[in-house]
């Protein structure tokens, strides 16, 4: 049996050339996992054979979903990002959902608000912003009662939030080192634009000043491993300097290499803990001493959360959420540790 003239390829004739159900094709083309191997790449032999493309509107009119989730996020290249993004996409693909992303270049209320218009166009079921940065919950304008999720703590009260506990995780790190015997801890910041950044800023000085401890200088970052070297020359010749905090893994490796180039010892003249525990932290000479997010969990959180609020029909998408409404608590932080590796010791003498 063949195509017939005139029309394209059908479910029908993709069921009939990999001979299985027309179910088991619907179930090959929304992505879901209960299809053996073998007839999977049987289907999607017979759909490349034939040119099908499964129809996303008949499908969402049949099943009442597109299968399909929105994604909006910025610095790709980044390891939280990247790594939520990855997150994200495997638990959509466990739930049998593919996603569709724009990377913004500028991540402002005006840009966001327009990519969530462009994706909300694109059949998709809901939404996930990934790190909303500068966007604050009163600039963001999303399309009426469009299934939102965001994976910053600072919407909570406005659209469903999940995100690592930036707070504690500062904390553990910067009272780790007081509890080592140093005085006092410096701290190499992300740029001035982020959330977590100044997050994890703010809880680094309150840990200090609620120790009685001075609180030195900030030294600039952008999160990149040359702007950690950078600030590692800064602080590399200063006595003072014993132990250092950086927002994230790839500048407190900037810092490591700084600080071997001076000749000064890690830990044993200067203790340093990063923050994310990138894939390299513990390849690292010394294996670094940093807070562990758990991307994983963030990914399967967002995601199952945006997929509640698309089974509910979207109720309350859009619009504000009440957060003294125990049943309408929509924000989950999910918890981080210390992991403690060679590059944290007490100060000499």
């Amino acid at each position: 049996m063949g195509v017939v003239e005139g029309r394209g390829p059908s479910l029908v004739d993709v069921a009939v050339l990999a001979g299985v159900s027309t179910q088991t094709v619907s179930r090959v083309s929304m992505g879901l996992d209960n299809v053996r191997p073998a007839t999977r790449d049987r289907v999607l032999a017979a759909m490349a054979q034939l040119g099908y493309a499964p129809n996303t509107a008949a499908r969402a009119l049949r099943y009442g979903s597109f299968r399909t989730i929105g994604m909006i996020a910025h610095g790709l290249a980044r390891t939280g990002e990247s790594r939520t993004i990855e997150a994200v996409t495997e638990a959509a693909r466990d739930e049998g959902y593919t996603v569709t992303l724009i990377d913004v270049e500028n991540p402002s209320s005006d840009v966001v608000s327009a990519a969530a218009t462009r994706l909300s166009h694109q059949a998709i079921d809901g939404l996930v912003i990934v790190r909303a940065e500068t966007v604050t919950p009163d600039t963001l304008a999303l399309p009426s009662r469009l299934p939102v999720v965001v994976s910053d703590s600072r919407f909570v009260g406005h659209h469903p939030a999940v995100g690592a506990d930036q707070v504690d995780g500062a904390r553990r790190a910067t009272q780790h080192l007081l509890d080592l015997g140093h005085r006092t801890v410096h701290h190499v910041r992300g740029p001035a634009g982020s959330a977590p950044a100044q997050l994890r800023e703010e809880s680094w000085r309150a840990t200090l000043q609620a120790a009685g401890r001075p609180v030195p200088d900030v030294v600039p970052g952008d999160w990149t491993a040359a702007s950690g070297y950078e600030a590692g020359r800064r602080m590399a010749h200063d006595p003072e300097v014993t132990a250092v905090f950086c927002a994230n893994d790839e500048m407190a490796a900037g810092v490591l290499r700084a600080l071997h180039e001076a000749g000064r010892a890690v830990p044993g003249d200067v203790s340093v803990v990063g923050f994310d525990d990138i894939l390299l932290a513990e390849y690292l000479w010394p294996p670094l001493t940093t807070v562990v997010q758990d991307f994983g969990q963030i990914g399967r959180r967002l995601v199952a959360r945006l997929l509640s609020e698309v089974r509910a029909g979207g109720a309350g998408a859009g619009t504000a959420v009440d957060p003294d409404d125990d049943e309408g608590d929509l924000h989950e932080v999910v918890p981080v540790e210390l992991k403690v590796r060679q590059s944290t010791a007490p100060p000499r003498g």
